[in-house]
């Protein structure tokens, strides 16, 4: 029986709103894709905890001969999120209900912090399992053996959720119930994705 629901961050909590291809053509130029690609490749270690993202960033700028302010491009790209008001609702419904409420994101320490306290996940979540604090990241099994004994649950008790399909698949090589889900599909298609599982709640209006 499902009693807790372990939710991914961006795309199923929360959203860049426009993506990141504005800002990026913005700050970075016609070499946008090209260079972001790049820094994607380069934060792949602080994902897992290893070395520090943001003075990459800056070394990229430096590289590349960019005319502008790295700072400025993090803020615009890592920071700019727009939470979706109706997933905080359907986690407050679902905790008040007596579920587990966890996230599972893979983040580095920077933006990590900024999700915890800027956006109050601290206290949105039951549990919070940041890659970037695991020293394991999505889609690697093992994280998700490390998730569930955070949570303090057996694996078929745990209902994942994210937009990336090795993600979900990840996670149900670890035992857990996992399904496939995006913002952009819209919460009562999320809704439904739960009473499959037996998980049944209004969200939380108030």
């Amino acid at each position: 029986m499902i009693r807790h629901l372990l939710l991914d961050a961006d795309g199923v909590v929360q959203r860049i709103p426009g993506g990141w291809e504005e800002p990026a053509r913005r700050l970075l130029g016609d070499r946008s894709p090209e260079i972001l690609e790049e820094l994607l490749v380069a934060e792949l270690p602080a994902l897992r905890g290893q070395g520090d993202f943001v003075p990459e960033l800056r070394r990229a700028f430096q590289r590349h001969g960019i005319d502008g302010d790295a700072d400025e491009l993090y803020a615009a790209l890592w920071n700019r999120i727009e939470v979706s008001d109706e997933v905080v609702e359907l986690v407050r419904g679902l905790r008040g209900a007596g579920y587990g409420v966890h996230l599972a994101t893979n983040q580095h320490r920077q933006r990590a912090a900024y999700m915890r306290t800027e956006l109050g996940y601290d206290e949105l979540f039951d549990v919070s399992c940041y890659s970037c604090e695991l020293g394991l990241a999505k889609p690697e099994v093992a994280y998700f053996e490390r998730a569930v004994a955070m949570i303090g649950a057996d694996p078929g008790q745990v209902l994942f959720v994210d937009d990336s399909l090795p993600n979900v698949e990840g996670a149900r090589s670890a035992g857990l119930a996992a399904e496939h889900w995006r913002l952009d599909d819209g919460l009562p298609s999320l809704l439904s994705v739960l009473a499959r599982h037996g998980v049944e709640v209004e969200p939380d209006g108030g």
